[in-house]
C-alpha cells in the first residue's frame, strides 16, 4: 500500500481544496421607493347618453294654404318672435275689413239707441238687441284677425333653424312641417343609470361627457334632474344633465359617453406595480433601513395607474414602487445612488437609472 499512499493523499488534498471554494454572493436588489401620500380618487358611474336641444319645436302649417314667403336661411339664427313663414292672407284680409266695417256700424248704431233710450224714445229691449249685435260684430273682427295670425308663423324662442324642405309658392296642408327651431345654447343630456347605482348620484353632481366627433375634448356639466320613476323593465332610472354649449360643438341627437363623478375623495395610493397579489390578498413592500418588509394592505379602486390604499399602512412610510418582483420579506435592498457592497452593479432599474 505504500506506493499508493502519495496518490491517495494528493486526491484528498484536491477534494479538500475544491470544497473550500465559496459560492458567489448574491447581488443586493436595486429598487426604487417613495413615501406614501394621498391622491384624488373618484367613483365614476359610466353610461351612454343622447344629446337633446335645450328647446326644440317643429313649426307646422296650421291650415291648408299657399306659402307666400319664407323668412329664414338654412341653418340660420332667428330671434324670438321673428316671422318664419307667411301664408297667403288675401281672403282673410278682406274678411277682416268687412268685419271691422260691420263692427263700426254696429257700434255707431248702439250709441244712437243708447241716446234714444236716455230720452225715453227707445225701450230696454231695443238697447239689449243692439248691444248684442255690436258685440257679435266685434267678435267677428277678432276672429278674422286670428285667422290672419294663424297664417303668420313666428319663432317661439331664439335659436337655429333646420334646413328647409319647402319653397315659396308651395301649397301646404295643416300639419306640414315648415321649419325646426332649436335652442342649442346648452344641451340636455339624457342617460340611464342602473337602480343599483342610484344611491351614488344626486342632483348637482358634476359629469364629463365625450362625443365621438370630439374625442379629445371632454364636455363638463351637472346633473339637473333624476326621474322619480324607475323603468320596471330595464330597472334603470333616467337622468338628465345640462351641458353648456357656447360654440355649438354639440348637436341634438349626438351619442355621448357619460362619466358621473360620483364620490370624490383623498386616499393613500401607490403605483399599480407596487402591489403584489397572493390569492385574494394584496401586499406591498415597506422600506425600513434598507430592509424590505412585506405588509398586507386593503385596496380600493384603480385609477390613473395608481391603486387606492384603504388600510394596512400609514402616510409617510416608504413603499417600494419598482423592483418588487426581486424581493422577499426581510431582504436587504439598495436604492439608486447607494454603492453596492460587492462593488458590482446590477445594471439599470426600470426607470433607466444606473445602479450605484
Amino acid at each position: 500500500m505504500r506506493p499508493f499512499l502519495p496518490v491517495i493523499i494528493t486526491a484528498l488534498c484536491l477534494a479538500g481544496c475544491s470544497g473550500e471554494k465559496k459560492e458567489k454572493p448574491r447581488a443586493v436588489p436595486l429598487v426604487e421607493a417613495q413615501p406614501l401620500a394621498a391622491a384624488a380618487f373618484t367613483d365614476n358611474v359610466e353610461a351612454v347618453g343622447t344629446a337633446l336641444a335645450n328647446e326644440q319645436v317643429v313649426l307646422s302649417a296650421p291650415v291648408t294654404e299657399r306659402i307666400e314667403r319664407l323668412n329664414f336661411a338654412d341653418g340660420g339664427y332667428v330671434a324670438k318672435g321673428q316671422v318664419i313663414a307667411r301664408l297667403a292672407i288675401g281672403q282673410e284680409q278682406a274678411e277682416l275689413a268687412a268685419a271691422e266695417a260691420t263692427a263700426l256700424q254696429a257700434g255707431q248704431q248702439l250709441e244712437r239707441v243708447q241716446s234714444l233710450k236716455n230720452r225715453g224714445f227707445a225701450t230696454g229691449v231695443m238697447l239689449e238687441q243692439q248691444t248684442a249685435l255690436a258685440n257679435s260684430a266685434r267678435a267677428n273682427a277678432q276672429l278674422a284677425r286670428a285667422s290672419i295670425g294663424d297664417r303668420v308663423i313666428r319663432a317661439p324662442f331664439a335659436g337655429w333653424v333646420s334646413l328647409r324642405t319647402v319653397s315659396p309658392g308651395a301649397i301646404v296642408t295643416a300639419g306640414t312641417p315648415i321649419a325646426t327651431v332649436s335652442d342649442i345654447s346648452r344641451i340636455k343630456l339624457d342617460f340611464s343609470v342602473p337602480e343599483t347605482r342610484l344611491s351614488m348620484i344626486r342632483e348637482g353632481m358634476p359629469i364629463k361627457a365625450v362625443a365621438a366627433a370630439w374625442p379629445d375634448r371632454p364636455f363638463n356639466g351637472t346633473i339637473a334632474t333624476i326621474d322619480p320613476v324607475i323603468d320596471p323593465v330595464t330597472r334603470a332610472v333616467r337622468v338628465r344633465a345640462i351641458l353648456p354649449n357656447p360654440d355649438k360643438a354639440l348637436k341634438p341627437g349626438m351619442l355621448l359617453t357619460v362619466s358621473v363623478l360620483a364620490r370624490q375623495r383623498q386616499s393613500l395610493s401607490v403605483p399599480e406595480l407596487a402591489v403584489v397579489g397572493d390569492g385574494d390578498e394584496r401586499f406591498v413592500f415597506l422600506l425600513e433601513d434598507r430592509t424590505a418588509k412585506r405588509v398586507k394592505v386593503d385596496t380600493g379602486i384603480r385609477q390613473g395607474g395608481r391603486v387606492e390604499i384603504l388600510g394596512g399602512v400609514q402616510a409617510g412610510q416608504m413603499v417600494v414602487t419598482e423592483g418588487v418582483v426581486k424581493l422577499t420579506d426581510g431582504v436587504t435592498v439598495r436604492l439608486p445612488g447607494d454603492k453596492p457592497k460587492d462593488g458590482k452593479g446590477e445594471g439599470k432599474s426600470k426607470s433607466g437609472k444606473a445602479a450605484g
